[in-house]
């Protein structure tokens, strides 16, 4: 609510899904605030008919002007999905953040529809307890650095479940029958990945249900045949399958169809969130884990040892700031330019093979590679390489070893 020193909201923009949650906070912006509410709803994959949101939002008063729906997937996938694997980025050693990269794109396209229409405000549906509150205001003010945030989760005066279902029956916004009941779990899904969290995923010490897992198939349930392909590569994006062009979602689209076909892409994790508490997750990322395999593919025939190195030094650092929310700070964008810079030769072709949830790199070609067949061939090359070289290098590195040695020696006397 607009404490005595905050001037009224007149107009605000609300990331809406049309689902429930985001049903209630629309009416209760009306309701609370007395404001103007422009409904913002992107297409980033998620698998959901748009549609019915335009005409929930409808229902729910909004002028047709004052809704946007958007397809977002090529940008999604272009602009921020493969920036991210570049830097084949991994949170915690598992986790290829499908959730955290798709924050900041739907924080960019408020902004963007708020300084169109003129609104003073913006809104999530994030709860008070995760870390998408923090990725979408990191965003929110990281682009606008004045404008206001609402926060309904962190606001309004809802105590459960049931005071939130009277609220929408008071105001007359539809409940799905099977919204009466606590969701035996919540899913959160774009074109990257699909992630489970709560109710019968809460206990880490369960295994997760099968009916939980909503992108791939089982890998005990994958086909006996392993399923061979190529995926062609330029400066460190993907390009095509099995020679065929595609765009940047297409392609991933198809990386996604043949991970779940092969039972590819399965992550059940404990992870640290940024707010500080451990929550557990049943993550898919079908396509994402292939495409991290193949990267690393190319980039081991392109990319120099200390190149490679470095950008492994790096990783955790990015994904970190993925993850936390600061896609639009000057260290990410720093990070991202050494990144994209590495990549100016990761060109080629991968083949990769799946078989019953395995993703397995078999070949690998580029003009630009760096593997000299010659240099390592037991047989003798046409490169000279004196091996006896070999020995003044050892004994180079071995010298403070050495010197420890002697003096421990010397000191066990």
């Amino acid at each position: 609510m607009t404490s005595p020193t905050e001037k009224p909201v007149k107009k605000v923009v609300l990331a809406y899904s049309g689902g429930l949650d985001t049903s209630i906070i629309l009416k209760w912006l009306q309701t609370e605030y007395n404001a103007e509410v422009v409904t913002f709803t992107a297409d980033l994959g998620q698998g959901e008919e748009l549609e019915p949101a335009r005409k929930k939002a409808e229902l729910l008063g909004i002028k047709p002007e004052n809704i946007y729906i958007e397809d977002l997937r090529e940008e999604f996938v272009r602009d921020f999905v493969f920036p991210m694997f570049r830097a084949n980025t991994v949170y915690e050693g598992q986790y290829l953040l499908g959730t955290s990269i798709a924050r900041p794109l739907i924080a960019k396209k408020q902004i963007e529809i708020a300084r169109k229409v003129g609104a003073d405000a913006v809104c999530h549906g994030a709860t008070g307890k995760g870390n998408d509150q923090v990725r979408f205001e990191l965003g929110y003010y990281g682009l606008e650095p004045d404008i206001r945030v609402i926060a309904p989760w962190r606001e309004w005066d809802f105590a459960s479940r049931e005071s939130l279902l009277a609220f929408a029956e008071q105001h007359q916004i539809p409940i799905a029958k099977d919204k009466r009941g606590d969701a035996p779990f919540s899913v959160d899904a774009n074109l990257l990945h699909s992630s489970s969290e709560g109710k019968v995923l809460e206990d880490p010490a369960v295994e997760a249900p099968e009916f939980v897992y909503q992108r791939t198939i089982s890998p005990e349930a994958a086909p006996d045949k392993a399923e061979v392909f190529t995926i062609d590569f330029e400066k460190g994006d993907p390009v095509a399958i099995n020679g065929e062009a595609l765009s940047p979602a297409a392609l991933l689209t198809k990386l996604n169809q043949l991970g779940h076909d092969n039972g590819v892409g399965r992550l059940d994790l404990v992870e640290n969130r940024f707010v500080g508490m451990k929550s557990r997750g049943v993550y898919e990322t079908p396509g994402g884990t292939i495409l991290l395999a193949a990267h690393r593919g190319i980039e081991s025939i392109t990319l120099d040892r200390g190149a490679m190195h470095l950008k492994d030094e790096l990783m955790p650092k990015y994904a970190s700031l993925v993850y936390n929310g600061f896609w639009f700070s000057p260290e990410r964008e720093m990070l991202q330019a050494a990144i994209d810079y590495s990549q100016a030769k990761v060109t080629g072709r991968v083949t990769v093979k799946l078989y019953k949830g395995n993703v397995t790199v078999i070949g690998r070609e580029s003009p630009y590679s760096l593997y000299d067949q010659d240099l390592v061939t037991f047989e003798e090359g046409k490169v000279a390489y004196d091996h006896r070289d070999a020995a003044g290098f050892i004994k180079l590195n071995a010298l403070r070893l050495r010197v420890a040695a002697k003096r421990d020696a010397r000191d066990a006397k």
